[in-house]
């Protein structure tokens, strides 16, 4: 069977998304992996089917380039650039993916993401690290230089650490500067690094505040693919909520496999 793609990206975070309305589409996690290969496929960081929703705008259903499912801040991002592309929404959307209903919204090329809030039991202190679930599972280490860091096999000493190998978990190293965070991140389901990860660096935030006891609305974050903007506010019970992933989604380009 023929399949119609198009490829975005964004902030280096890179994805094969397919139009599935109106369509029975499912694919092994084996021919996912295939897809998503980049010697032998298409190369993409993860896969997005993007479907009709009987109330919201559209459904994202999303895979790792392994096949295994979770949310993707930055797929979010690109799969509403894809669903303006074809005339679903114009600026703002709502739209469902598997942690639940999201919104959306576009500004001149700028896209953003409202996450999911962030309470008290979804974030635990591990001495001078932390574990934040933001949709998907991340482990934060704060280091004083992040270009120095092995990603590859420092990422994955922790996430097939005996604690973690079962269930997995992203990793992330991060490195304070004078202007917000420089964040380098190493994903389960790609099983490698990755040039950025939207739930992580929204992670990354909410550890940069719980760390230095910030209340900052507006935290910048940079990463190998490029620049975000994290948006949020922490109440009392150092609950985050209104939480925006913001920055760039871009076609790379179109094309179709068997």
């Amino acid at each position: 069977m023929k399949f119609d793609f198009t490829k975005y990206q964004g902030t280096g975070n890179d994805f094969i998304m397919i139009d599935g309305r109106g369509k029975s589409i499912e694919f092994s996690s084996e021919e996912i992996s295939h897809i998503c290969d980049r010697r032998f496929g298409i190369g993409a960081d993860g896969l997005i089917i993007l479907k009709d929703h009987p109330n919201l705008d559209f459904e994202m259903d999303y895979y790792n380039a392994d096949g295994s499912q979770s949310f993707c801040g930055n797929g979010s991002r690109c799969a509403q650039a894809f669903a303006k592309e074809l005339g679903l929404i114009s600026k703002d959307s709502n739209f469902l993916a598997i942690d639940g209903e999201h919104q959306g919204k576009i500004d001149q090329g700028v896209y953003a993401t409202k996450m999911a809030d962030v309470d008290s039991n979804s974030i635990v202190q591990l001495g001078t690290d932390w574990f934040i679930h933001t949709g998907s599972p991340h482990y934060i280490q704060f280091v004083d230089d992040v270009d120095s860091i092995d990603v590859y096999l420092k990422g994955r000493e922790i996430r097939y650490s005996e604690e973690y190998r079962e269930e997995g978990t992203n990793v992330n190293f991060v490195e304070i500067h004078e202007n917000g965070i420089n964040v380098r991140t190493y994903e389960r389901g790609v099983e490698n690094e990755t040039l950025s990860c939207g739930t992580g660096v929204t992670a990354a935030a909410i550890a940069f505040q719980m760390q230095n006891n910030l209340q900052d609305e507006n935290v910048q974050v940079s990463t190998k693919g490029g620049d975000l903007n994290i948006l949020l506010q922490r109440s009392a019970d150092k609950t985050f909520d209104s939480i925006w992933l913001v920055g760039p989604a871009i076609k790379v380009f179109e094309g179709s496999f068997e």
